[in-house]
């Protein structure tokens, strides 16, 4: 029945539509789900009506406590707070005539926030931490929603001023995902993608062969080169590679091999991390922290430790994602190079906008690789969407349709969760509070280099890699001194279990990417969800912690001389 036959008989559908849409309801569906929110709601008043912890207090009135940077001129985490806050008190309590001018009435000052008042504010940065978490993974808001919620609170609860807020949402990171994601547009929309495929994946002729082949070279790979980047490049590829074979096998949707391409892709990146110091910042903060510890360590010598780790690891990620995800095909198979073989052939020849495109891609990563020290990732990355416009390669229009904004936001709301739990000391309190619940066995020897990885895998999931590792260096480093423990050890495990963040989308930015840029390429359709990284990522970090374990600590390091 068309529109205008129901209207004449008295029944208008798009009428009834707008009034179903008007209903209070309290069905659950994706970005609403009522009573998941109501659930988050009451347990974060609970938390916030508490009074902070006795170990909060503490913490925060502690003169230099271990693993917090104190600005210039602040003794505690208190004056560190008073000193941004309150910033005319602060001074007004370290210069006397400043202090009798105050008194005079002449100014009306804020009182300095006192140690109770701080230690309460860091409390609530964990609990928005949580919060924010909780309503990512059940999708209880729509993610742009809860994007938004996160700067929301910290301006409510006066965390941090609305310009430190700003900032912490405007990121080099969140500039990268941003601008990585319109460059996997203007790819895909000129056809590179194909080409691209076909280089990376043309040997590549059966879902055994992409799981314990490709798998472990792009890890290895990942060691060296950005993985972000990789990540990027292959997943508009893999996307074709998804919809040519359910074409093929007369399948609409596959979810299982959706899920096998995008995640396999994204964990056997994430985990190719420990493999040199040139895989990310994070490995580029321990170095500095070893350098300063006066234990500085080689690119050869991080290698030795690291390199053995990543092929093992990836073939383990291969083979658990086969395993779990193979019977569950709707189609037969996957044959990722004949599929990109035969659509290369269908293709107009190398030039134009394509050749433009690979021009504009090959001086990106070129940028990246050497000018991204200084640079960093996103400027070079904007550079590039700007010549694509400049090119006629992507319009306004490709970018609001073909770029994930709940995704550039979800990143940015963790960047900006990091920089709120540092500055507030949440961060370290969460940091103390695992390390103070660890058994005795793994505060000694290897059982405090296994400790410290759980505690640190564990925080990169919520927070940034890099963020990880600059919180937990300056912990961790002197507890390995103190337990006899080989500094290198205990440094190097950091590193390399910061690489572990699979099981929510804001721990990486290659979860983000992945996240964002796995779409249908008809129909644009989400083909994973927030909980998908949880199902799967859960178990891959528990693998990558028993591989790490007793394939590195209890084995081949053994025989490393410390």
């Amino acid at each position: 029945m068309s529109h205008q036959t129901a209207v004449d008989h008295g029944f208008d559908p798009l009428l009834a539509e707008e009034i179903e849409d008007r209903k209070w309801t309290w069905k659950s569906r994706p970005g609403y789900k009522p009573m998941f929110f109501i659930i988050a709601a009451l347990a974060f008043t609970f938390a916030v009506m508490m009074p902070p912890t006795q170990g909060m207090l503490d913490m925060v009135k502690t003169e230099n406590p271990s693993g917090y940077k104190l600005p210039q001129g602040a003794k505690t985490i208190t004056d560190t707070v008073n000193k941004k806050l309150r910033s005319e008190a602060f001074n007004a309590e370290q210069s006397p005539k400043a202090k009798v001018s105050d008194e005079g009435g002449h100014n009306k000052i804020r009182p300095l926030l006192t140690p109770y008042q701080v230690a309460q504010m860091a409390k609530l940065t964990v609990c928005i931490l949580f919060l924010a978490a909780f309503l990512w993974g059940t999708e209880a808001l729509p993610l742009g929603a809860t994007d938004i919620l996160v700067g929301v609170m910290l301006y409510l609860f006066a965390i941090l001023p609305i310009n430190d807020i700003s900032k912490a949402y405007m990121t080099d990171a969140v500039f990268f995902i941003f601008g990585i994601l319109a460059v996997a547009v203007g790819v895909a929309k000129t056809g590179l993608d194909k080409r691209i495929g076909l280089i990376l994946l043309s040997r590549i002729k059966s879902a055994k062969a992409f799981a314990f082949i490709f798998l472990p070279m792009l890890s290895l790979s990942a060691g060296f080169l950005s993985e972000h980047a990789l990540v990027a490049l292959l997943i508009p590829v893999l996307m074709g590679v998804y919809k040519v074979t359910c074409k093929m096998y007369g399948v609409k949707k596959d979810r299982a091999l959706a899920i096998f391409l995008l995640l396999g892709v994204c964990f056997a990146a994430n985990h190719g991390g420990p493999g040199s110091p040139a895989a990310g910042g994070r490995n580029a903060i321990m170095v500095g922290y070893l350098a300063d510890y006066g234990m500085p360590i080689t690119f050869l010598e991080w290698m030795k430790t690291g390199i053995p780790f990543v092929p093992v690891m990836s073939w383990v990620i291969g083979l658990y994602m086969y395993l779990r995800l193979k019977p569950q095909f709707k189609v037969k198979n996957v044959d990722p190079g004949k599929v990109v073989r035969d659509e290369v052939k269908n293709m107009p020849k190398f030039r134009g906008r394509e050749a433009a495109m690979a021009v504009i891609l090959v001086l990106l990563v070129a940028a990246w690789v050497l000018i991204g020290e200084h640079a960093g990732l996103g400027g070079p990355t904007l550079y590039a969407v700007m010549a694509m416009f400049l090119f006629k390669i992507l319009n306004w229009e490709d970018i609001q349709n073909g770029v994930a904004f709940d995704v550039v936001g979800l990143y940015a709301a963790a960047c900006a969760m990091g920089v709120a739990l540092k500055f507030t000391g949440g961060a370290l309190w969460l940091a103390s509070s695992f390390v103070s619940f660890l058994p005795d066995f793994l505060t000694k020897g290897d059982g405090l280099v296994i400790g410290v990885s759980l505690l640190t895998g564990t925080m990169t999931n919520f927070m940034s890699d890099g963020a990880t590792v600059a919180a937990l260096g300056p912990i961790v480093l002197p507890m390995a001194t103190l337990a006899n423990v080989s500094v290198w050890k205990v440094g190097l495990i950091t590193s390399f279990s910061s690489s572990f963040a699979n099981f929510l989308v804001v721990g990486t930015p290659n979860n983000a990417i992945c996240f964002g840029m796995g779409k249908d390429p008809e129909t644009g359709e989400r083909l994973l969800d927030v909980m998908d990284f949880v199902k799967y990522g859960l178990p891959v970090t528990i693998l990558a912690w028993l591989v790490l374990w007793f394939w590195a600590v209890l084995g081949y390091w053994k025989f490393i001389s410390w």
